[in-house]
């Protein structure tokens, strides 16, 4: 990884643990069973690039531009995807641990998260329209002013939402997610 521009290569079982890999270019990339944890990605750019089996924990985004990226089966903990580059920022998530990242004031419509756990994740802020939460935990996630017109929870769970505070018209719930909506008023449902 030592060239600034990368394109059309597939990295497998790279180990770059508490390395620095700075203001390089990847398109076209696919990462399998790498481990980059507590590692500085900062200020790189990734387009088109799909990360499978991946170890990203506690990684350094800073400046780092996700332009139509796909995580698959990926550890992303504590990842702050909030200080990523806002232009044509673009993810796509499955089967991944997102526990205790921020995408806080990301605008990222129409994003996919499909079987991930995003416990104590923050989208404060975050305009998630058409986004879709298919079986999901998001177990103490935080919304709050975050924009959730059409989106997608009929299967997502463990959600607590204000809707007052959460602009959410033509959202999708299932009947058992309606509790997550009324969290705050401390009623019980049967």
């Amino acid at each position: 990884m030592e060239n600034l521009l990368h394109t059309h290569k597939t990295f497998e079982k790279v180990v770059y643990i508490n390395t620095k890999i700075n203001n390089r270019e990847f398109e076209d990339c696919i990462f399998k069973n790498c481990d980059f944890s507590n590692s500085d990605f900062s200020n790189n750019t990734f387009i088109d690039c799909e990360f499978i089996d991946c170890n990203l924990t506690l990684t350094q985004l800073a400046g780092t531009s996700l332009k139509t990226i796909h995580f698959k089966n990926c550890k992303l903990l504590g990842i702050q995807f909030s200080s990523c580059t806002d232009f044509l920022f673009s993810v796509s998530f499955q089967d991944c641990v997102l526990d205790y990242s921020a995408f806080a004031n990301k605008k990222m419509p129409k994003t996919r998260f499909n079987s991930c756990s995003l416990k104590e994740v923050s989208f404060i802020g975050t305009n998630l329209t058409n986004s879709i939460f298919e079986n999901c935990n998001l177990d103490n996630a935080v919304f709050n002013d975050t924009q959730l017109a059409a989106v997608d929870f009929r299967t997502a769970y463990n959600f607590k939402i204000d809707p007052e505070f959460n602009p959410m018209k033509k959202a999708k719930f299932s009947t058992q997610g309606i509790v997550g909506l009324l969290d705050k008023y401390d009623i019980k449902i049967e």
